[in-house]
């Protein structure tokens, strides 16, 4: 067995990647280090360190549960310590914890970007640092970080700078200490070729996203194939498909969500974002409306003024009730100006000219908003490619494929 008796010492490991990537190795009989903030269940987010100590002797594995912030060195330490007297080592590092926040230089507080900047580079430069000693006495150390390739294309850049350099600076750590460390450890990078299904995904693209998605074992089978590699597989930027493949499986199927459907390709990866979203569409991702005549009559008669009338007569108490929001759109392109929506006041109301109190503000081409509320355009695909820019509560943004929903057999 491959990992039996193995040492892991994951961070982020109460939920999501991390998990799975401990529970895979647990199946050997490895001894995983749990090294997360979760301590107390959260309200909105499965799992704590102790749930997952559970799951993780409950599969053959053996546990330490830490209370860790990646951002604190005596707590990165102290656990250290006590991996290293629990176990007598440390044999794997997996730098998985992460922060994200997908907005725009201006819309970005710097309580925000220091919080990425901490967490995802910090973090797993101090995590790697108190790490490495233990790692070099190791038969066949592993470093692995659940980061992107480097990839310069602007594109990636302009819509979420800080998340960016963030997530990069934890690719950066790859490339520095796998040269540094090369013939002593190995020091790789893992990233998925599709988004996965984690609370955070469900948080960023709504409770629909996860039929676009894989599940994290794919990450995690993908994660043990590096750790059963030689200390000399080194300097790598994996993308989870391609190693699989390489290992011989050809059905991915088996890690879909919703088997068939198209997925969502993830951030980062070389092609053009823009393509990505014409490519998913052509396959199906983005639901297609049969929308008969009244598409033609839209087309005929301004397809803006015409959703907004539509939109118009969706509206009502119960909707405003469970939003509680007020919408801005600037729109450009052919049919540009401002409108609303208001599902914070009264029975709710649409139409054209600002309102006085955004809580979100949408920019975009007209042609892509008529797209968006028939269904045609994902709200997701249109942030990931650039289509939509977000200002204001990202929560709120989310809640309003509640009424696209509705929406969709007027249009």
């Amino acid at each position: 067995i491959k990992l039996a008796g193995c040492t892991l010492f994951v961070t982020g490991a109460s939920r999501g990647i991390g998990k799975a990537i401990a529970l895979k190795a647990a199946r050997d009989g490895a001894n995983v280090v749990i090294a997360a903030k979760t301590a107390e269940a959260h309200p909105k987010l499965p799992g704590t360190i102790y749930t997952t100590a559970v799951e993780i002797e409950a599969v053959g594995g053996k546990a330490l549960p830490c209370i860790v912030d990646v951002r604190d060195e005596n707590q990165v330490g102290d656990a250290v310590k006590q991996a290293v007297k629990t176990f007598g080592g440390i044999d794997i590092l997996v730098n998985n914890a992460s922060a994200i926040n997908l907005t725009g230089t201006q819309e970005t507080p710097m309580k925000k970007v220091d919080l990425m900047m901490a967490i995802n580079l910090r973090g797993t430069y101090l995590t790697s640092k108190l790490c490495i000693p233990h790692l070099l006495k190791s038969k066949n150390p592993h470093i692995l970080n659940i980061s992107p390739p480097l990839n310069l294309n602007p594109t990636w850049f302009k819509n979420h700078t800080a998340y960016t350099i963030a997530k990069y600076g934890m690719s950066m750590c790859v490339l520095g200490m796998a040269e540094e460390f090369r013939g002593s450890i190995a020091v790789n990078a893992l990233w998925p070729k599709t988004a996965i299904h984690t609370a955070a995904m469900d948080m960023l693209g709504g409770s629909d996203i996860g039929k676009q998605c894989r599940k994290v074992e794919i990450m995690a089978d993908a994660a043990y194939s590096i750790f059963s590699k030689p200390s000399n597989y080194t300097g790598n930027f994996l993308i989870d498909e391609d190693i699989l493949r390489k290992e011989g499986i050809s059905d991915f199927d088996v890690y879909a969500i919703a088997p068939g459907h198209p997925l969502l390709p993830d951030f980062f990866l070389d092609e053009e974002p823009e393509n990505i979203v014409t490519k998913t569409q052509d396959q199906g991702a983005a639901p297609v409306v049969q929308s008969g005549e009244n598409s033609a009559e839209i087309a005929n008669n301004g397809p803006v003024a015409e959703t907004f009338e539509i939109i118009q007569g969706v509206l009502n108490p119960e909707l405003v009730k469970t939003t509680q929001g007020v919408y801005r759109f600037n729109l450009t392109g052919e049919n540009a100006g401002s409108w609303y929506i208001d599902l914070k006041n009264d029975a709710g109301s649409a139409g054209s000219g600002d309102p006085p109190k955004p809580d979100v503000v949408m920019t975009m081409d007209s042609a892509d908003f008529v797209k968006m509320f028939k269904g045609d355009l994902k709200p997701t695909i249109a942030f990931m490619s650039g289509k939509l820019k977000i200002k204001g509560d990202m929560a709120l943004a989310i809640k309003l494929e509640k009424m696209m929903s509705m929406m969709k057999s007027k249009l």
